[in-house]
Parts: structure tokens; C-alpha cells; sequence
């Protein structure tokens, strides 16, 4: 590995390894922590990996070998991490299933990739039990509730599998640690599949040693994560980002974690009073509009709240460089070396609206990042004026995700920030950003056709975004190069551009643009029925109530679909073409959106238009819309 990397290696470990090393050293830290009905309960790094290998010796009762795979479908909580860690004591391969997915795309990520025991919730196993016949490999099936119970010997329930084990390891105490300690940095660790946005999913493998690599780098890199913090989990540990810079990385420092749900994750944020937080572009502008909408419950409010964040924005922009970085970082007091009455109105605001505000995510926050998608500059700066610093980063999964991010003390909004320690990065000819480093997968499972035509000749990953340098090494993303348009004119549009510019919009949730071998850009539309509900009721306007429908997000209760009479309001048109056109005037002439649909329900993951990480699926979105699209074209 060379002298020069050991110089930012932590330690060179393997997943199982690392796991022993905390239960050895910080046995008695807080490990995991989560709610149980009205109560938590949590468990300890010694009390966990005592667990871990009482299932690991009961998988090996099974018959599992080392290089086996095992997947692991259920939602984020305190269980997918002890599947994860059991399957890879017993020297397996743990390949990740998002519980979200079809039985079509779950039966064809465990066939390709061989697994032979999936650990799942109950209410997944109708899926496994209708797909079990195509699934030759499949062997066993362990349910994640410790007392399921099934007359099925193929179905263990996780009380089984580790009361079993646990009566293997009277039999032989060291079995497990004979099998961990067998494995090498460089044995396969985990199979990822792709998120699919634009085409059939890939299968992703990592090694320990990537991961090892990967994670290191994170707490060079970033060092929020000190022992005994508190980091708030509640994206899927399905994705990589979750995975490594969430729990990865948290594991390493000795981190506490605590779980959530989107639909819990505001009074989440005030239980367990995280000091970390990771999260996606998508929930940050959900938090920022919740906040915007709860201060508009009287005109007093709204005017203090707006005149706050009109502030807070001047005290940012007035502590940015010529480049637009930021200088903030921990214990940073935002007023130093600003004019008297700008420094006394932001103090004021502060005090009124911004500690408030904080105190709503705990009040104990230390650093925030952003990945798995751009975070708009102008965001960004809303967080920093509210004394709330996100650090966007970048990665994929071929990359255990972060491969460049923002640094504290030194913030560059609208820019996904320079290279994480240890990897190499270049801008080719054509505009891709491509990379190498100790991260990067070892290739697509299956598929060496695939994997040659992601790397160049020299060994550098072919990110397949299209990014542009800024300043000082930091890279801004334009788009995915599959998200360029080219019109029929030959004119390229990036889409994430026009996408950007309603982030911050009220009354519109999303805006999806068209243009590929077209005359001029389209968009579909996603109003936010919500903001709308509220506009209509205090104008007096009527609609067909009757067709509303909610459902969960976030901690709210939301509106996801409204009646065809709702969406062609000539009031709700009108809102729109404003929109549009304030979006327009940032444009060139080329640029700007045309025509428009308006849709009448909003895109999710399970309508299969949006991924796990609310990233949109361009192919799926135009598979689905075809004709609508096609309409506007006439």
C-alpha cells in the first residue's frame, strides 16, 4: 500500500476487524440507538458484536463459506447493521437490496449475484416466497424480528439463526474468529447494484480494502466525528453513502448511532440531539420549505423570518472571498470583522429566529453534509446565514460515494468542493470528471464488459458527470452526461441547471426538463399541492376536494395527488408561467423552457420514477410520459 498512504491511513482493517477493535476499545460506548414504541433503547459496541457472532456462527451453521453472498433488504435500522457484520464474519459477501424495490428487480439483483441467504423484514417475504422458484441460488431466508415463526425450514427468524449459532459456539468458541480473521483487506466485501436512473442496474464490488480506504479518508477529511457523538441515521444503508460516510465513519470514531425515518426525523432531530447529520439536496430543501411555511403561519412571522434570512444571506455574502468561499467553521462567530449595524441586526436575528432554528435539530449540531445529488448554492448559503453548516460532498456508488467535498473553513457554495484525501482527480477533453484512488471498485460482478468501459487506460474512473472547475481545485457539477440535452439544433442544455433554479421555488415540488433531438426545452411540472391547497383556500377558491390524496413525508403529512380540475386552475397556471419565467430570465434564449406539463400527482419512488435517494429516473420518467411528452411537441 506504500508509505505514503499509511501517512492518512487510520488503521488498515477489514469490516469484521474493525468491529472487534471497538468492542475491545470502547466496548462500553453507546453503539446503537433507536426507538422502541414510547421508549429507546440502545446497545453497546461489546453487547452488539457479541450478537454479531452469534449469527455469524449461525450462518456458518447453514453452510455458508467464505466468498458466499448474502443480501440484506429492510429499511435503515439497528438490524441491517448486525446482517451486514454477521455476513461478513462469516467471511461473505453482503449485497444490498433496497426493500423498496419491485419483485422483478429484487429477483433479478439475487440472481445475478448468486445469493444464497437474504435477511429481510416480514413484510418483504411475500415477494421472496412468489419469486423463489426462478431463485435457484437461494438457499435460506432469515426474517429480521427475533420471534417470527414460520413452518417453512427454509425460514429462520433471527432468534433462530442465533440460537443456533450460539449453540455452535459451545461446541467451538473460536469457529467465528478463525472465519474473520481469515479475511483480507482485499477479499470481496460487498456487492452494490446501481441505482438504475438512467438503465439496467450494475452490480458494484468492493473490497475491504476500499471501504477501509474510503472511510479513513473520511475522518481526514472531515473531523466532525469525534468518540461518543451522536450522528442521526436515516438514509438506506442500501446506498453507499449511508454506509460508509454514515455508519463507516461513525464506526471508526466510535460514534453513537441513532435511527430515524423520514417520517419521524423532526422530532428524531430533538431525542436524540444528534451532533452529525448526513442527508440528500431533496430533504434539505423539504427542512428549509417546513421552516419557511411554519414561519408564514402569521405576516408578523413571515416578515421577521424573511427579514432574518435577507440578513443572514448579507453577513455570508460579506465574509466570502473573491472565489465565493466561505470561512466558517466550528466556534466561527458569524459577526467578526462586519460593520456595527449589520453585526447588531444579525446577533437580533440570531437570538429571534436562527437559535430557534437550531434548537429544531437538536441544538447540539456540529456538521451537516449533503450528498447523493447538487445542493443549490443558494440553499447552501440559507443553511450557513441560520449558523448551520452543510458541507456538500460527491461520490457514486463505484466510489464509496465522497470522492470530493467541501472542508470547514473553507466552503464554497453551488461546488461539490476538491478531491478527498488520496484521490487523484482530472477533467477530460469532453468535460467528465474522472478519478482514481484506493476507493474505487474492483469492477461490476459479471459484467468485465462493463467494468473495461468504466475505466480509462490509466486506470481512472469515468464518473460519467460533466463538472467544471472553479477555484483552488473545486469542482462545480453540471450534469450527468446523460443529462446534457442536445437539441436539434445541436445546442447542449444541462438539465441539473434548469432543474436548480426552482429549488427554493414554494409552489413547485419539481420540474423535469425535455429537449434530447427536439426544436426547443420542455418541462413536466410537479406542483406543491400543499402551498397551493393553502394559496386556494385563502383566495376562496373551489376544487374537488375529494380527490386529494396524502400521504407521509418527511414529518409531515403532505398532499401527493390532486383532481385534473385542481391542476388546470387558470390562478394555479398563472403562479407557474410566473415561475417559469423568473427562471427563464437566468437562461439563454436556447435554454429556456417553452412549454410545460403539469402533472397531477408528484413522481416517488413508487411510482418507479425516483431512486432511494429521491434522485429522478430520467428513462422511467420518459417511458412513463411518452405521450404527454410527445403532445407538446405537436
Amino acid at each position: 500500500m506504500g508509505e505514503a498512504l499509511n501517512k492518512w491511513y487510520i488503521e488498515q482493517l477489514t469490516a469484521p476487524a474493525l468491529m472487534n477493535r471497538n468492542a475491545v476499545r470502547s466496548g462500553h460506548w453507546k453503539f446503537q440507538w433507536w426507538r422502541e414504541g414510547d421508549l429507546t433503547r440502545s446497545i453497546t459496541y461489546a453487547e452488539a458484536w457479541r450478537m454479531i457472532k452469534k449469527l455469524a456462527s449461525g450462518l456458518m451453521e447453514t453452510g455458508f463459506e467464505k466468498g458466499d453472498r448474502a443480501a440484506v433488504m429492510c429499511h435503515t435500522c439497528p438490524e441491517w447493521v448486525w446482517a451486514d457484520y454477521a455476513i461478513l464474519s462469516a467471511g461473505g459477501v453482503t449485497v444490498s437490496v433496497y426493500p423498496t424495490l419491485s419483485q422483478a428487480e429484487m429477483s433479478f439483483i439475487l440472481s445475478a449475484s448468486g445469493t444464497k441467504v437474504i435477511f429481510l423484514q416480514s413484510e418483504n417475504l411475500p415477494k421472496i416466497r412468489e419469486a423463489w422458484k426462478s431463485l435457484t441460488s437461494l438457499e435460506k431466508v432469515v426474517v429480521l424480528e427475533e420471534n417470527f415463526q414460520s413452518d417453512d425450514p427454509r425460514i429462520l427468524s433471527l432468534k433462530d439463526l442465533r440460537e443456533r449459532g450460539s449453540a455452535a459456539l459451545v461446541r467451538d468458541p473460536l469457529a467465528v474468529e478463525r472465519r474473520w480473521r481469515s479475511v483480507d483487506l482485499f477479499d470481496y466485501m460487498t456487492i452494490v447494484y446501481t441505482s438504475g436512473t438512467t438503465g439496467q442496474p450494475k452490480g458494484a464490488v468492493h473490497t475491504h480494502f476500499s471501504f477501509n480506504s474510503a472511510v479513513c479518508r473520511d475522518l481526514k477529511d472531515a473531523p466532525e466525528y469525534r468518540e461518543g457523538d451522536v450522528l442521526l441515521s436515516f438514509l438506506p444503508l442500501s446506498h453507499t453513502y449511508e454506509r460508509e460516510c454514515g455508519h463507516g465513519a461513525a464506526m471508526m470514531a466510535a460514534v453513537t448511532i441513532a435511527y430515524s425515518t423520514p417520517k419521524t426525523i423532526v422530532e428524531d432531530l430533538q431525542l436524540f440531539r444528534p451532533m452529525i447529520f448526513m442527508s440528500v439536496p431533496r430533504i434539505y430543501e423539504r427542512i428549509y420549505m417546513a421552516m419557511r411555511d411554519l414561519a408564514a403561519k402569521s405576516a408578523l412571522k413571515k416578515k421577521i423570518f424573511d427579514a432574518a434570512l435577507r440578513t443572514g444571506i448579507q453577513v455570508v455574502e460579506a465574509r466570502s472571498d473573491r472565489h465565493g468561499f466561505i470561512d466558517i467553521r466550528e466556534g466561527t462567530d458569524l459577526t467578526e470583522g462586519l460593520g456595527r449595524w449589520l453585526a447588531f441586526k444579525y446577533r437580533l436575528f440570531d437570538r429571534l429566529v436562527f437559535s430557534k432554528v437550531r434548537d429544531r435539530f437538536g441544538g447540539r449540531f456540529r456538521g451537516a453534509f449533503s450528498a447523493a445529488g447538487s445542493l443549490p448554492a443558494d440553499l447552501c448559503k440559507v443553511f450557513l446565514a441560520m449558523g448551520i453548516v452543510v458541507m456538500e460532498g460527491y461520490g457514486l456508488t463505484e466510489t464509496w460515494n465522497t470522492i470530493t467535498l467541501n472542508r470547514q473553513g473553507k466552503i464554497l457554495p453551488g461546488s461539490v468542493g476538491s478531491p478527498a484525501t488520496g484521490v487523484e482527480g482530472r477533467i477530460a477533453e469532453d468535460g467528465e470528471w474522472q478519478v482514481r484512488g484506493d476507493n474505487l471498485f474492483s469492477g461490476y460482478w459479471n459484467n468485465p464488459e462493463a467494468t473495461r468501459e468504466a475505466f480509462t487506460e490509466d486506470g481512472f474512473y469515468k464518473t460519467g458527470d460533466i463538472v467544471e472547475h472553479v477555484a483552488d481545485g473545486y469542482v462545480k457539477i453540471v450534469d450527468r452526461k446523460k443529462g446534457i440535452m442536445v437539441l436539434d439544433t445541436g445546442k447542449n442544455v444541462p438539465s441539473a441547471r434548469i432543474e436548480s433554479l426552482f429549488s427554493l421555488s414554494k409552489y413547485i415540488d419539481l420540474v423535469f426538463p425535455i429537449g434530447d433531438d427536439r426544436k426547443f426545452v420542455s418541462a413536466i411540472v410537479v406542483p406543491n399541492f400543499d402551498a397551493f391547497i393553502e394559496l386556494f383556500r385563502e383566495k376562496g377558491i373551489t376544487f374537488d376536494q375529494s380527490a386529494l390524496e396524502y400521504a407521509e413525508e418527511g414529518a409531515a403529512r403532505v398532499c401527493v395527488r390532486a383532481g385534473e380540475d385542481f391542476v388546470n386552475r387558470e390562478e394555479l397556471r398563472q403562479v407557474i408561467d410566473e415561475e417559469i419565467a423568473r427562471a427563464n430570465r437566468e437562461l439563454e434564449e436556447y435554454e429556456r423552457i417553452k412549454k410545460y406539463l403539469v402533472l397531477s400527482r408528484k413522481m416517488t419512488e413508487t411510482t418507479g420514477e425516483m431512486t432511494p435517494t429521491l434522485k429522478i429516473k430520467r428513462k422511467a420518467v420518459l417511458t412513463n410520459f411518452k405521450e404527454e411528452i410527445n403532445g407538446l411537441y405537436k
